[in-house]
C-alpha cells in the first residue's frame, strides 16, 4: 500500500547504475519512491526497500502515460522527478542510420520531456517541486565518435535551462546534474555497439582506438561510485533553492573547466590524444 502522506519521487532508469543508487538514497531520505524501467524484475531489490516499481520504456508514449496515470491515481503526482534514463550511442556519423539517431533523441530527450509535461500540472498546482535532469559532462564537452550522444545531452542542457526560467514563477526548481566517469555499464554498451557497427569500414581504426579508450576509462574500478550522484540528487531535492547545475564524479569538474577556458583547437588536441 502506498502512503499518500509522504513526499513522492519518481526515478527513471532505476533498474541499474546511477538510477538504482539515486532511488536507494531517496528511499533512505524518507520519500515514497516510484521507480521506472523496462525491466521490473531488475527493480525487485528496490521494491524490498519500499519502492514502487513500474514498467516503462521511456521511448514509448503509451508507457509514459500509463506510469503517470498510476502515480496520479495513487498519490496525485510527484514532488521530485529524476529524469535519469538514457544511453550512449557511439559511432561515426556516416555509419549511424538516422533511425538510430532518432531513437537516441527519443530516449535521452523527448521521453524525459514528455514525462515532465505530464507531471507538471501537479507541481504547478502545488506551486512546488523539483525536476532533476541527469545530463552528463558530455552535455558541455564532446568526444570522438559521440556526435549523436553529445547532441542529446547538449540539447537536454538547453531544454532544462529554458524550462527553469518558465517554471520559476510556480516555485518549481529545475536542476541539471552532470556526472563524470561513474562506475556503471555505460562503457560496455558504448564500445560494443561501436565495434559491431564500424569494424572493417573506413572508420575501423578510429573506432578501435575509441573503444580502447572507453575500455580504459570505464569499468576498471577507478571511476566514482553511483552514490556520488545519488548524494547530489538528494542535496538538490532537499534544497529550497538548489544550484542550477551540479557537476560530480571523476573528471567532471576538471574537463568542464578545461572546456570553458581552453580554445576549441586546444581541446580538440587533448581529445584526439586519448586515442594514440
Amino acid at each position: 500500500m502506498v502512503n499518500p502522506a509522504k513526499k513522492t519521487a519518481l526515478v527513471t532508469g532505476a533498474s541499474s547504475g546511477m538510477g538504482k543508487d539515486i532511488a536507494q538514497r531517496l528511499i533512505a531520505d524518507g520519500y515514497l519512491v516510484y521507480v521506472a524501467a523496462r525491466s521490473v524484475n531488475k527493480m525487485q531489490d528496490l521494491a524490498a526497500l519500499g519502492a514502487r516499481p513500474l514498467a516503462m520504456d521511456i521511448s514509448k508514449d503509451e508507457d509514459i502515460r500509463a506510469v503517470v496515470n498510476t502515480i496520479t491515481a495513487e498519490v496525485g503526482g510527484v514532488d521530485v522527478l529524476v529524469n535519469n534514463a538514457g544511453f550512449g550511442l557511439y559511432g561515426p556519423v556516416e555509419d549511424i542510420p538516422l533511425d538510430e539517431a532518432r531513437y537516441q533523441f527519443e530516449v535521452n530527450l523527448f521521453g524525459p520531456a514528455r514525462l515532465t509535461q505530464l507531471l507538471l500540472p501537479y507541481m504547478r498546482e502545488k506551486r512546488s517541486g523539483t525536476i532533476v535532469n541527469v545530463t552528463s559532462m558530455g552535455g558541455k564537452i564532446y568526444s570522438l565518435l559521440g556526435a549523436w550522444y553529445h547532441a542529446t545531452k547538449h540539447a537536454l542542457e538547453g531544454w532544462s535551462d529554458c524550462l527553469r526560467l518558465e517554471l520559476s514563477q510556480f516555485g518549481i526548481n529545475v536542476v541539471i546534474v552532470e556526472p563524470g566517469v561513474i562506475e556503471t555499464g555505460f562503457g560496455d554498451g558504448a564500445s560494443n555497439n561501436l565495434l559491431n557497427r564500424s569494424a572493417g569500414g573506413p572508420y575501423a581504426g578510429l573506432a578501435q582506438a575509441v573503444a580502447n579508450s572507453i575500455a580504459n576509462t570505464y569499468g576498471k574500478g577507478t571511476g566514482s561510485p553511483g552514490s556520488v550522484i545519488a548524494n547530489v540528487v538528494s542535496k538538490a531535492a532537499h534544497a529550497g533553492k538548489p544550484d542550477t547545475r551540479y557537476a560530480a564524479g571523476k573528471y567532471a569538474k576538471m574537463l568542464l573547466g578545461m572546456r570553458k577556458w581552453l580554445s576549441d583547437r586546444t581541446f580538440d588536441r587533448i581529445i584526439l590524444s586519448q586515442t594514440k
